[in-house]
């Protein structure tokens, strides 16, 4: 009997770990989840006879070693961050392993160790990146195999709050990892239009937000991810004139978290003196040049940001707390740490919360000298706060792959990303069954 061993059993995994327990007896194998808290690995196995959970700790080699040598399949689920030994373990002793994180250099670098080994470490398997790699290089290569050359391809997504659940004003609640949400777009932002290369910095990032219409859900705000322009290489569309990816919000979202970023209150690189005797409003006060006037906070804000008092968007900035005399009561902490205490607790989804999951490709393409948009839609909601759109669309498309691993309908080694068939074909065929499944549409220009 195999066993796959799944490191992380966050938010992310309940799809996951069902899929491949309820696998298990036709698959031949056993699940191993590990977490740093048992009782969390326990909760999500429920008794399953081929589940087994333990307590594991990322600091304990022989532990990790251990582990990766009994099993036949490692998936790693931790923080990007935490991959790479996991990867270097799989690497040395010759075990395939699946992440739903971005490809970084050094998980790069294990590309040709990997390929000798006959092992493949398959990145970027979950929803955004993941399932928009998948979806997309369908249609790319439909569109191709036609003849058609391709004028532009933009992509977003977003992680937001059904309707029946969207009860804030800013129309977002946590449903993955809050510490990336908070510092979610640091850097500049690259993408290609028109055969021009544009840049955008953090700084003017949320105040650039562009409208997107998802038909049968309305308008959503969408920013511009870090690199797009790495994806005309990754998607084989190196000549294409425009380019981009970016992230979804609901309508009005950027120009509100542009005040956070404006003051500074996104900023992870440093620690705030005497951190844990401040409150919110004097923290936002620290950051509020001397010359800036008014007898509020909220005043100074607003003259800060060439506002006015009254605007709304200050109101749903102060609904969040940060101008209140609460203490912060956090030792040594950055000021996106700070910011992110806070809006835990205001974006915490309840336990019957439903989270949605939206997602949209717009390609543009010339055949038979004829011009035409095709648009591919994914909205997926979740059904509560457990078993969330997100940690389906995140966790589903790992399970899946790793299944398509153990079969051999996954032959391939080295370092890869589900951009060949051979990858998203047997994945996407999967999810279908699932009700993970793209409304495809197709307009002629006139």
């Amino acid at each position: 009997m195999r066993n796959v061993f799944l490191i992380g059993a966050g938010r992310s995994s309940s799809y996951l770990i069902n899929y491949l327990l309820e696998h298990a007896k036709e698959g031949d194998w056993t699940l191993t989840v590990a977490d740093v808290s048992i009782q969390n690995a326990k909760e999500k196995i429920k008794g399953h006879p081929a589940g087994r959970a333990i307590e594991f700790d990322m600091h304990n080699d022989a532990l990790l070693s251990g582990e990766v040598s009994r099993a036949d399949l490692v998936i790693s689920m931790l923080p990007a961050h935490m991959h790479l030994p996991v990867a270097l373990e799989c690497v040395k002793q010759k075990k395939n392993l699946v992440t739903a994180s971005y490809v970084t250099k050094e998980m790069h670098d294990l590309d040709s160790e990997a390929r000798q080994n006959d092992i493949i470490i398959l990145n970027e398997c979950g929803l955004d990146p993941g399932i928009d790699h998948m979806s997309a290089m369908k249609v790319i290569h439909e569109l191709q195999e036609k003849g058609a050359r391709l004028n532009f391809f933009k992509s977003f997504t977003g992680g937001l709050v059904a309707p029946e659940s969207n009860d804030n004003p800013w129309g977002y609640k946590f449903s993955w990892n809050p510490r990336n949400v908070i510092l979610a777009g640091q850097g500049t932002a690259k993408y290609i239009e028109d055969g021009q290369y544009k840049y955008i910095p953090y700084s003017r990032l949320f105040s650039n937000a562009e409208s997107f219409l998802v038909e049968g859900h309305g308008s959503f705000d969408g920013y511009a991810n870090r690199d797009s322009l790495a994806y005309r290489k990754i998607y084989g569309l190196n000549s294409i004139p425009t380019l981009l990816r970016g992230t979804l919000r609901q309508q009005g979202f950027c120009k509100k978290w542009n005040v956070f970023v404006q003051l500074g209150l996104t900023d992870d690189g440093y620690q705030i003196e005497d951190s844990e005797h401040l409150t919110y409003k004097s923290f936002v006060e620290a950051f509020l040049p001397k010359s800036v006037k008014g007898k509020t906070v909220r005043e100074r804000v607003a003259a800060f940001m060439q506002m006015n008092v009254t605007d709304p968007i200050l109101d749903d900035i102060e609904w969040t707390g940060i101008f209140s005399d609460s203490p912060i009561r956090m030792k040594n902490a950055s000021p996106a740490q700070i910011l992110q205490q806070l809006l835990e607790e205001k974006w915490k989804l309840k336990e019957s919360d439903k989270d949605l999951i939206v997602m949209q490709h717009l390609f543009g393409y010339t055949l038979n000298s004829k011009n035409y948009v095709h648009t591919s839609s994914l909205v997926v909601k979740g059904e509560n706060s457990v078993y969330t759109g997100m940690a389906k669309t995140v966790g589903l498309p790992v399970a899946i792959a790793a299944r398509c691993i153990l079969k051999g309908e996954i032959k391939l080694n080295g370092i890869q990303v589900p951009v060949l068939q051979e990858i998203y074909q047997p994945v996407l065929r999967e999810l279908s069954k699932y009700g993970i499944v793209f409304k495809e549409q197709t307009k002629e220009l006139i």
